[in-house]
């Protein structure tokens, strides 16, 4: 199988580096430019999968790039990126045929999402050192829980059916991953995975997001688009926060599903929809239904494989699993060795978790950066919401014994977390450039590395 490639256009040598390092070490191969005639003379030469394109850009501007790239090859997407966002833009780069629109900063994990919703499948991952970013691809599903074990056995056996599935849990449960699991292990893994955020889908945009358009259908449509539906291909499309769906979709939505064809916007052509639809709400849909929320035909539709994930306070024995795995998994990233101590797991084993396994990976990626040791104590953690505990963030700030220099990583850190670990606002809280932010945490990562080898 051949490497999924991406082209970067990015005039900021910080931006594109950084996309090209994460996108790279996430498996794909990556190529970049500076300016759009770099990019249009670099896409005529070489075949793309993607391109990723910020809208400021010297000589010709990203929409216009957009528009260049899309009467050459309409069928290649492209996330539109900037810094300087609007509605306006926003509307004018999804008319244009743009796959997603990403304001910066933003996470790896909001790219990676956009990447998948555009329709690209890493089929190669390259032998390196994980980052988030390939983390991302590789997560899997730990569990020793029966009645979780249960479920995926379940799920496994419908996995080879074209049957819809309606993947129901509270937020952070894993139900994006239960979707991963179904798609690859129903033979699908070579063709499309597409996940649409429901929530997220502009109502004016949200027929043409999901069901293409035609070339002049409306105005500003300046070429064909095709649709997610049509992208998912014999793959899977994956509708995520389906509850968030407005009702005129939920009723042209109903349609595709009993027809099980598309209807793009300004064709009298239907196209068959040949892909697996998992559904995915972090609410109970029954319970939408009863508030007039969500249509009563379309649930039916919809709920043929209901699937409803434990929330990990119904699954306490795979705390110290689950534990284990991300001990491992980051310390791997951040190049440091460490091991839970007893009064820590103690601490774990006795919290909530709300956020479910969002919110303890959340935790241990935290506390892997932050210890300064081969162990990983209480003092590391810092638990949303456990303030009675040493693990709060103002006991893991402020006690005897602590370092100014350990004071400043936790403070670092803690400001990341309250600020869903945006750096631009993290370093205007701190009231330090973004630049020694970026500095402080390449030397925190490299003090952990240190000490692994030290204690090694």
């Amino acid at each position: 199988m051949q490497t999924q490639s991406i082209l970067i256009v990015e005039d900021d040598p910080d931006v594109r580096a950084m996309l090209t390092r994460t996108l790279g070490c996430s498996g794909y191969a990556v190529d970049s430019a500076t300016d759009g005639p770099e990019a249009l003379d670099k896409f005529r030469d070489n075949r793309f999968n993607l391109v990723i394109t910020d809208v400021r850009l010297p000589q010709m501007n990203g929409l216009q790039l957009l528009d260049e790239i899309k009467q050459t090859e309409p069928h290649v997407p492209v996330i539109v990126i900037t810094g300087y966002g609007s509605v306006q833009n926003a509307v004018e780069a999804m008319q244009g045929g743009a796959s997603d629109y990403l304001l910066k900063p933003f996470s790896n994990e909001t790219l990676q999402a956009a990447i998948s919703r555009a329709g690209i499948v890493l089929q190669e991952r390259s032998p390196v050192r994980p980052d988030r970013g390939t983390l991302a691809a590789e997560r899997r599903i730990v569990t020793r829980d029966p009645q979780f074990l249960s479920l995926l056995e379940v799920a496994e056996n419908i996995a080879a059916s074209s049957a819809t599935v309606l993947v129901q849990g509270e937020s952070g449960t894993g139900k994006e991953l239960l979707a991963r699991f179904i798609h690859e292990r129903g033979g699908r893994g070579d063709e499309p995975y597409v996940a649409v955020n429901c929530a997220a889908l502009p109502d004016t945009l949200a027929e043409s997001e999901l069901f293409g358009h035609e070339k002049g259908a409306f105005t500003g449509a300046v070429t064909r688009k095709t649709g997610k539906f049509e992208a998912a291909g014999r793959g899977t499309i994956v509708l995520d926060e389906i509850s968030e769906m407005s009702p005129p979709l939920q009723a042209k939505l109903l349609r595709v599903l009993q027809e099980r064809q598309v209807d793009r916007i300004g064709s009298n052509r239907p196209v068959p929809m040949e892909a697996r639809v998992i559904a995915v709400s972090n609410i109970d849909l029954k319970d939408a239904v009863e508030a007039g929320k969500f249509r009563k035909d379309l649930f039916y539709r919809v709920n043929v494989v209901p699937l409803t994930i434990p929330p990990l306070r119904e699954r306490r024995g795979d705390i110290q699993l689950l534990v284990r795995h991300f001990c491992e998994t980051y310390g791997q990233m951040n190049g440091r060795q460490a091991v839970v101590s007893e009064a820590a797991m103690d601490l774990l084993l006795r919290h909530s978790w709300p956020g479910n396994i969002r919110e303890l990976e959340n935790t241990f990626e935290r506390a892997v950066l932050m210890g300064t040791g081969t162990e990983i104590a209480p003092q590391d953690l810092i638990i949303d919401g456990d303030h009675a505990t040493a693990g709060s963030a103002e006991s893991a700030l402020i006690r005897a014994g602590v370092t100014v220099r350990d004071m400043e990583r936790k403070l670092i850190i803690t400001t990341l977390q309250a600020v869903n670990e945006s750096r631009s606002q993290a370093a205007e809280m701190l009231g330090i450039s973004i630049r020694t932010l970026r500095n402080k945490l390449k030397e925190y990562r490299e003090a952990n590395a240190e000490g692994c080898r030290r204690a090694g």
